[in-house]
């Protein structure tokens, strides 16, 4: 037994009196005061649950395999990420002294490259930024004609094929109207696919690929003048080009979005549909428009135009809404040409078609009866 806590005062040394277990501790918990090997304040007993009544067991083994997988997460994200390992170097970067000199320097050079790069497109008079020449975008363009050629080489109706004459005739009025940058000396060539797709297009370096299935939508030489103005408009334009000098640009956006915590895939999505997808929608607004000036100066009738598109509509081939397409709606692309008809009459009577027109009308219905034969 312990001394008396007055023992200890006559030595002058302060002890709290302390009481033994057996004699205060009710007879439910006498058993666990063996777990103690020294005695507890007795008011500490009384006023609240004694810690003898449920042992803590400390046991840092899960606490260092939380710890281990917090840690592994959290830098892993952080540093080894798309957007963590982009930010990591901005920031680190925008320590430097030389931050803002260096921001300058590099901005002034893409300033200057852009406006050296600026040119304006033939016919529609738009400024856009370019930076792939003519002779390259022929190049990249032959990979989608081979591509073309090898998957439909069964059902390319040869050239003596009535649908195969008709449409190279359109063409070859068509074509002295097509100015631009890179058109002269092209070897233009015409596939003409046994295909129920409604479909065609022109690829850089002239080749022209027209499927069946979009024929009976244009009905006759006018449908047909304006479908392919509209598809040599995009070679005349160098949209793919133009796409493609976009490309980069939109890269080094969404990398530079993906530092502020947001995904790469996220901000790419975001560039598509308020930077990529509008700018597409602009380029087949300007096909339409200069394909139609092109239509109109090779003695078509312009109003065919809007009639196609108004068939077009009326199939109720309709795709997604307008702001989630590449392309415009059919009923926007019907008014538009609508409002561009005085510009085509005009460019119509410069062409002198108006003394020409009669003899070529009555041209084409000898032709379409002599084909029906």
């Amino acid at each position: 037994m312990l001394p008396d806590g007055r023992a200890w005062h006559s030595r002058g040394v302060h002890v709290t009196p302390q009481l033994e277990v057996s004699r205060w501790l009710p007879l439910h918990l006498h058993d666990c005061a063996m777990f103690r090997t020294g005695p507890i304040r007795a008011l500490q007993a009384l006023s609240r649950p004694s810690r003898l009544s449920a042992p803590t067991l400390r046991s840092h083994a899960p606490a260092r395999a939380y710890q281990q997988q917090r840690f592994a997460r959290g830098p892993q994200y952080k540093r080894f990420g798309p957007a963590g390992f982009v930010s990591g170097l901005f920031f680190r970067w925008a320590a430097r002294p030389t931050f803002y000199r260096d921001i300058g320097i590099i901005t002034a050079g893409a300033g200057g490259v852009y406006v050296y790069n600026l040119e304006l497109v033939p016919v529609s008079g738009r400024r856009r930024f370019n930076i792939i020449p003519p002779g390259l975008e022929v190049s990249l363009g032959k990979a989608t004609v081979d591509q073309v050629r090898e998957e439909y080489q069964d059902r390319i109706l040869p050239d003596d094929d009535y649908r195969v004459q008709k449409i190279r005739k359109v063409l070859e009025r068509l074509l002295p109207f097509a100015e631009g940058e890179g058109l002269k000396g092209l070897d233009w060539e015409i596939h003409v696919i046994d295909s129920p797709e409604q479909n065609a297009f022109v690829a850089p370096g002239g080749k022209v690929f027209v499927f069946t299935g979009i024929l009976p939508l244009c009905k006759d030489e006018d449908g047909i003048a304006a479908v392919l103005g509209h598809e040599i408009a995009h070679v005349v334009a160098h949209h793919t080009a133009e796409r493609m000098s976009q490309a980069p640009l939109i890269l080094l956006g969404a990398i530079a979005i993906s530092m502020f915590d947001i995904s790469f895939y996220s901000a790419k999505m975001l560039l598509d549909l308020f930077l990529s997808m509008p700018a597409s929608r602009k380029h087949e607004a300007e096909a339409d428009y200069i394909g139609l000036m092109m239509m109109a100066q090779g003695c078509y009738k312009p109003e065919a135009a809007m009639a196609l598109w108004n068939r077009m509509e009326s199939t109720g081939q309709q795709g997604p809404p307008q702001i989630l397409s590449t392309h415009p709606s059919h009923h926007n692309r019907e008014e538009k040409i609508r409002e561009w008809l005085p510009q085509a009459h005009q460019k119509a009577e410069q062409s002198e078609c108006h003394t020409t027109g009669q003899w070529v009308s009555q041209f084409n219905s000898t032709f379409d009866r002599f084909d029906r034969w």
